[in-house]
């Protein structure tokens, strides 16, 4: 099938994005979000996200409203859906920016009665949009950032100078977080690093927990550093039995934060450590060094973006399986790194260097 012609709507009035589903999809989408914003300064643009992630955009002041949307098990659901239908309807919106490949993002759209829809051809749902093209076909071997910039050059015309994800923190989260910090932190004058032990997607991308508390004792050693552990709250039960397991004190913030005051705690951290997860793209468009540990998954598909970033991976023979769980029982892309080797990578990107650390001021992509 061969990609319909891009053709550039004249002045929409009314944009709406449907964003991606996952903390660190919505890090990667950032760019395509920012030429959308200068493709059309004076539209009115509103992104539509679940109602988890919603708090994502609280810093975001080039972005005109978030419509947040949750949808329930069982029966409920279908009312929760027919309430999302009204909410877009009532938008007026003249184009509908689908980031998602799903059929049900170009159906809800399809629905509301959006005049103008685009996104990928996939998912059978290319009847239901009205300016598509298809994937590259190598557009599995570059990098997921690439891919919705590609649809926006495909169906829309709009391309630029995208640049690197960069978020913008809310200040007022950001004073939440600076007040939680020192309630909890016995040295407020030592580094501080954040460490993501937890990954939603199995245990072939978890570096074991044990590595992480033997990385919290070498960072309080060589370098006096705090650690705080972080992620959802979900994974809280993870990050506890990593802090149990070190003889250095960690504080656990997993299960405490929303995805705004998230972004404004690593802010205040000088580094990050942990899995290909949402947490590490947070933290590596907020700029400060990010050392990534990557298993059964692909760095140059999904490795973290920006100067501060480090990738260890292993590449074994049987990588990256993009498996779950290591078919094989031994999870040896992830048992050969060493806590030793994520420590002096941190080091080395400058986490404990003297200069002030300030993250999260961004330009406005408007």
């Amino acid at each position: 099938m061969a990609p319909d012609r891009a053709i550039k709507i004249v002045a929409p009035r009314r944009v709406l994005v449907r964003e991606v589903n996952w903390l660190g999809d919505v890090v990667m989408s950032l760019p395509a979000l920012g030429l959308i914003r200068r493709a059309w300064p004076g539209a009115h643009l509103s992104v539509l996200c679940k109602r988890e992630l919603a708090g994502f955009f609280d810093g975001a002041g080039w972005i005109d409203e978030v419509i947040p949307y949750s949808i329930s098990r069982g029966l409920r659901g279908y009312a929760d859906t027919a309430r999302i239908f009204s909410r877009i309807r009532a938008g007026r919106f003249d184009l509908a920016i689908l980031l998602p490949e799903s059929f049900s993002a170009a159906l809800w759209v399809t629905l509301a009665g959006v005049r103008n829809r685009a996104g990928y051809a996939t998912d059978l749902r290319g009847p239901l949009l009205t300016h598509k093209s298809v994937p590259a076909a190598d557009a599995a071997r570059s990098h997921q950032m690439y891919r919705w910039l590609a649809m926006l050059r495909g169906t829309l015309a709009i391309e630029g100078d995208a640049g690197l994800p960069t978020i913008d923190v809310h200040e007022p989260h950001r004073a939440t977080m600076r007040a939680w910090l020192a309630a909890r932190r016995q040295s407020p004058d030592r580094a501080l690093i954040a460490i993501a032990p937890a990954a939603a997607y199995g245990p072939a991308k978890e570096w074991p927990p044990a590595y992480y508390s033997a990385l919290i004792d070498l960072l309080g050693e060589r370098f006096g550093a705090e650690c705080v552990l972080i992620g959802a709250p979900g994974e809280r039960p993870r990050c506890e039995l990593v802090a149990r397991g070190s003889r250095h004190r960690a504080l656990v913030a997993a299960g405490e934060t929303g995805v705004g005051e998230l972004i404004a705690l690593l802010s205040l951290c000088n580094g990050f450590a942990g899995n290909d997860s949402g947490c590490m793209h947070v933290a590596a468009a907020l700029k400060i060094p990010t050392v990534a540990v990557f298993g059964s998954t692909d760095p140059s598909r999904t490795g973290p973006l920006g100067p501060k970033t480090k990738v260890i991976y292993r590449g074994i023979e049987c990588s990256p399986c993009l498996a779950r769980a290591c078919r094989f029982g031994h999870y040896n892309c992830l048992t050969t790194i060493e806590a030793a080797e994520v420590a002096t990578a941190i080091a080395d990107l400058g986490a404990f260097d003297p200069a002030p650390h300030v993250a999260g001021r961004s330009a406005n992509p408007g």
